[in-house]
């Protein structure tokens, strides 16, 4: 379900902000401020699981928030649902409400270099050379028109 940052429930917000932290700070060992700017001006799709419990995330942001085209981010999939299918399913649910909403423009996302040929499936390509955001490896990715 996706959902502005003014219509997320307090225990959403919660759960997302606690699920982010496990996998990005805690599963990945890296110290870094998840919490940041974007999170009031994007849209955050959850996917829940049938006991009603947070399992995947991303959330889309409009252009010129982070980059000049509209972005995907802070996608992950909780560690006990991966490898079903679910990070595609949730990727191609945020390409098709991002291309909704700004049908005119590529969409851009920083992906972690371990994931490229994942993205890729997806159509997107790499821009550029890779570099090193809070020591992980990552990749600027386009997804054109």
């Amino acid at each position: 379900m996706w959902k502005a940052f003014p219509a997320l429930s307090v225990d959403e917000l919660y759960e997302i902000l606690r699920l982010r932290q496990q996998i990005f700070i805690l599963e990945q060992r890296c110290l870094y401020l998840d919490i940041d700017s974007l999170d009031a001006d994007a849209w955050h799709l959850l996917a829940m699981n049938e006991a009603g419990e947070l399992v995947g995330y991303l959330r889309g942001i409009a252009p010129e928030k982070k980059y000049a085209e509209p972005s995907i981010g802070r996608v992950l999939i909780r560690r006990d649902e991966r490898g079903k299918g679910m990070g595609q399913r949730l990727m191609e649910k945020g390409i098709g409400y991002v291309r909704s909403q700004f049908s005119s423009q590529s969409i851009r996302l920083s992906a972690q270099l371990h994931l490229q040929a994942f993205y890729e499936g997806l159509g997107f390509l790499p821009v550029g050379e890779s570099y090193l955001e809070d020591d992980i490896p990552h990749i600027e990715m386009l997804l054109a028109l």
